[in-house]
């Protein structure tokens, strides 16, 4: 048995982002060691007398820099931040590497404090205030990088916020629903859907239009299943519904199933196009990869999304393809009717009982011999009471299968 998978085919998934490394941490551990061994080569006593010298401006520098951050919290943010808390301010400024860092200069300066020379003691006063001035300046700052992986790590980013927005206001209440959705549909219309499935469209681009037919021809509204109507945040019977599509391939066949944009992306669109709003198009590009990451591992697990939906990331702004919209969800349908419909293997009937010695019909060949039918998936069943040679036999009917959903 094959299990469902979700994700994108393999030229798309080059496209997205992995979590980033401990890669520049290795590297900075071997060049500093490297150096320190090199140092400790040509000269051992020179690292013995310089090490403390060294690290104690460094050291000191940062713990200005957070008595300066603690200045501002204090003043100016000390009620409305902390509600008056001096801890939490301490905290918000003083990490726990700033405090152990805070030990090793007392340390230093009760074991070599009295020990140094004025010139010293200028040096380390001076280096300290030059690291407050680069600090300033930026030259010591984060990274671009290093900025975009505390919002990664953190789950800082918009497209975080976006993300489990769309799962807990949104996907969370109407995939659950989705397949009573499609057998009402059914029973009214007798129409049969290509997938059962939600298709969930992510552009690069972040562009979703309100039509799908503007962009694809080839893609155009079929009708919409029926309403799904819940009590949300205080509105009564709130309306939630689904556009059917139908898809015509090249060689004129049609496919039909439910799909719409991420509602989400249009934020982020909208974003790019403020300019108070400082979103480039370089980070609004980022920011989908992230959405559709996060988004991804948000239903990998989520029990009640599960085998619901498909999400197909979509590079429209490097397809000059007129109908790359209709192609690729025909693709993701065609995929689909490979697997097994786990709803199909969920629903089986359960098995009749036996009554006494009663067997299952029996098929009469053309020479005479009876063969009893073949069962796929064998179960359990107790007869009645009977002598040692009555053997149980397997009846069960595995013909009652979803009329919409396909094999």
């Amino acid at each position: 048995m094959h299990c469902v998978h979700t994700k994108v085919p393999m030229r798309e998934e080059s496209v997205v982002p992995r979590p980033r490394g401990r890669a520049p941490t290795m590297c900075m551990v071997v060049l500093g060691l490297l150096a320190l061994v090199a140092v400790w080569l040509m000269d051992s006593s020179l690292v013995r007398k310089s090490s403390g010298l060294i690290a104690l401006p460094l050291i000191l520098g940062t713990i200005l820099h957070c008595l300066c951050l603690f200045l501002e919290e204090w003043l100016f943010h000390s009620h409305q931040r902390y509600g008056g808390s001096v801890k939490q301010m301490l905290q918000a400024c003083f990490n726990s590497a700033t405090v152990a860092g805070l030990c090793v200069v007392f340390l230093l300066l009760v074991a070599e404090g009295t020990t140094y020379t004025p010139e010293q003691r200028t040096l380390v006063i001076l280096t300290s205030c030059l690291y407050l001035l680069l600090k300033i300046l930026g030259i010591l700052g984060p990274a671009p990088v290093e900025i975009s992986e505390i919002c990664e790590s953190k789950k800082m980013n918009v497209a975080h916020g976006l993300a489990w927005s769309f799962y807990v206001g949104y996907l969370k209440l109407v995939l659950p629903e989705l397949e009573e959705q499609v057998k009402k549909h059914y029973m009214k219309t007798r129409e049969v859907l290509s997938s059962v499935r939600l298709h969930i469209l992510l552009p690069l681009s972040a562009a979703a239009t309100a039509k799908l037919e503007e962009v694809d021809r080839n893609v155009l509204f079929h009708q919409n299943l029926p309403e799904l109507q819940l009590d949300r945040a205080g509105v009564r019977r709130r309306v939630y519904k689904h556009s059917i599509y139908k898809i015509t391939d090249q060689n004129e066949k049609d496919y039909y199933c439910v799909a719409e944009y991420a509602t989400p992306l249009l934020t982020l669109y909208q974003m790019s196009q403020e300019s108070s709003a400082g979103f480039s198009a370089w980070d609004r590009r980022q920011q989908v990869l992230l959405f559709y990451t996060t988004l991804s591992n948000i239903l990998e697990n989520s029990l009640e999304c599960r085998n619901r939906y498909r999400l197909i990331l979509l590079d429209d702004e490097q397809s000059a393809e007129p109908h790359y919209l209709s192609q690729e969800l025909i693709k993701t349908l065609q995929q689909q009717e490979q697997e097994i419909p786990m709803d199909v293997i969920r629903e089986l009937p359960r098995p009749v009982a036996e009554e006494g010695l009663l067997r299952a019909p029996v098929r009469v060949q053309q020479n005479g011999l009876q063969e009893e039918p073949p069962s796929s998936v064998p179960s359990l069943m107790i007869s009645g009471p009977g002598t040692l040679r009555s053997v149980p036999v397997e009846n069960t009917d595995y013909t009652n299968n979803y009329p919409n959903t396909r094999r």
